[in-house]
């Protein structure tokens, strides 16, 4: 079922936390943060929102360094409902698609949850400060390929944070698969 994030909560301070990698080691989400900021997307490996623009994410998150802006991604969803979401199957998305960031797994959902992350994908883009500037989609392309020239609004509206700190006052949210929640038991 598709999901839509709220608006963004301009000036919010991110969390940290220290997640697992699929590289086999510990990260803490801030150490990734570039001199002009952050992105961290939710994102998981079976969602049919994510396959469709993944190769747009990662092609995003590399030009971004050059913008002195990091990258990390979180998969948050109930791998024991979604077994596509395994942490094995992070190893494999991240092979797969040459993943140049930390691909991190939340297994007890409570980066997600601290981060109010709806869907996949999420993306929260932070400022020096790590506050957040961003809660937008990646392009108006969603699950289609997009036509040549296609507005990159995360990437723009990152790079709008690197030279002033703030982000773009009008954001069109993300949409994509609600996050697969653990039941409350």
């Amino acid at each position: 079922m598709a999901a839509i994030p709220p608006v963004c909560d301009f000036g919010w301070q991110a969390i940290d936390a220290v997640l697992p990698g699929v590289d086999g080691k510990s990260h803490s989400i801030f150490s990734h943060a570039g001199p002009n900021g952050l992105v961290v997307a939710f994102i998981c490996n079976h969602c049919p929102y994510v396959k469709a623009v993944i190769s747009r994410i990662v092609r995003d998150a590399n030009d971004l360094k050059a913008e002195g802006i990091g990258f990390v991604a979180i998969n948050s969803n109930d791998a024991d409902a979604y077994p596509d979401d395994s942490f094995d199957n992070m190893k494999l998305f991240a092979r797969t698609n040459g993943f140049t960031f930390p691909y991190l797994h939340d297994e007890h959902q409570t980066v997600a949850r601290a981060y109010g992350a709806v869907c996949t994908p999420d993306f929260f883009g932070l400022n020096s400060e790590l506050t957040l500037q961003y809660r937008g989609r990646l392009d108006a392309a969603r699950r289609d390929a997009g036509p040549p020239g296609l507005r990159r609004d995360l990437f723009e509206a990152m790079k709008q944070i690197a030279r002033t700190g703030d982000g773009p006052l009008d954001q069109i949210a993300s949409i994509g698969c609600s996050i697969k929640w653990k039941d409350a038991a």
